[in-house]
């Protein structure tokens, strides 16, 4: 377990690993039932040779139940590569908005002696990685993938107080150690990728709170109403136009704002989630849909002329709706072969 900071108490810092291990755990489940049963029977796993030759589940008959899911297995593998595709452009995209965004800003790097070289240094956040820009719209964020970097503004050092601008540097010097636009922006990949399951889209926001509250709990030390004081102090900043994508900003998350202060104050605060009845509900029928149209497929269908051990199924109809439930009678059968086998 992590040291308690003298404004959490140890059982909310428990509640908060706690919540964290699940939100973890629930994204990689997600990952891994979503995408493992679409591919999953096109390599050798033995499981269809188990299955040859096994035409009926009870009444069921598996091979028109293939024929059926077949399409929406199809339907699968088209949405997670359209998921992939539009994931890939939508990072493309994000990276040329952030250059697009950062190349006109007139940035100047700390120098020393001023209020931002001293607040960083103070922190332990290196004033090289810090630019300073007048006339922001946004009080701060935190950019870059592989070398992230502090963007403040310039008014910051005569709205805070020496001790708040230290907090809210210290706040965005773990985001950067951390490397939070990296990793929130691989979350958003997946997230896009699966954009058929909402649920993963809202364990992404969770992710995303907690990293602010990780990034709180880094900055505030032993100084944690310093830090308090400058979210308030910046939570009606009136910004002329939001930050550039893919950046983690100060105080871009204004639902997080009652949690965020009542923490740092000593209160244990409940823990939220993005995650609604909703999400959770599409979620599982959809993983109920891959997973079964999955092990449907791991089904091989006869070839023609093929040798069964059940010869079965005396149905004229060829649609595999009409021929889904083969009845005793017709499992007793020994001539005509099902006329899905024939056609297969």
């Amino acid at each position: 377990m992590a040291q308690v900071a003298p404004h959490r108490s140890a059982a909310l810092v428990t509640r908060e690993e706690a919540h964290r291990r699940v939100l973890l755990l629930a994204t990689a489940t997600l990952l891994v039932l979503s995408v493992g049963p679409v591919f999953g029977h096109h390599f050798a796993t033995g499981l269809e040779h188990g299955l040859r030759g096994q035409d009926h589940f009870g009444a069921l008959c598996l091979i028109a139940l293939h024929e059926l899911m077949q399409p929406v297995h199809l339907l699968f593998h088209v949405l997670i590569v359209a998921g992939l595709l539009y994931a890939i452009y939508d990072r493309v995209r994000a990276a040329h908005r952030v250059r697009s965004a950062l190349r006109p800003l007139d940035a100047a790097v700390p120098v020393e002696g001023d209020p931002f070289w001293t607040a960083a240094t103070a922190v332990g956040v290196d004033p090289r990685r810090v630019r300073v820009v007048q006339g922001l719209p946004t009080p701060a964020f935190t950019v870059g993938w592989l070398r992230p970097r502090i963007y403040v503004a310039e008014a910051l050092a005569e709205q805070l107080q020496p001790a708040e601008l230290e907090a809210l540097l210290a706040h965005e010097g773990a985001h950067a150690a951390r490397r939070d636009p990296l990793r929130l922006s691989a979350l958003r990949f997946l997230a896009l990728v699966l954009f058929w399951i909402p649920a993963l889209r809202r364990l992404a926001d969770d992710l995303a709170d907690e990293a602010e509250v990780q990034a709180d709990d880094r900055a505030a030390r032993e100084r944690p109403l310093a830090l308090a004081s400058a979210i308030l102090a910046l939570a009606g900043w009136r910004q002329s136009s939001p930050a550039p994508d893919d950046t983690v900003g100060f105080a871009q998350r204004a639902n997080l704002l009652e949690r965020r202060i009542r923490r740092l104050a000593g209160e244990d605060p409940p823990v939220g989630s993005h995650v609604t009845r909703r999400s959770l509900g599409g979620a599982l029928l959809a993983l109920a849909l891959v997973l079964f149209s999955g092990a449907i497929m791991a089904h091989p269908l006869p070839t023609e002329g093929a040798d069964h051990h059940l010869l079965h199924c005396e149905h004229p109809d060829q649609s595999p709706f009409t021929h889904l439930f083969c009845f005793p009678q017709a499992l007793r059968m020994e001539s005509d072969l099902c006329p899905h086998a024939r056609r297969a």
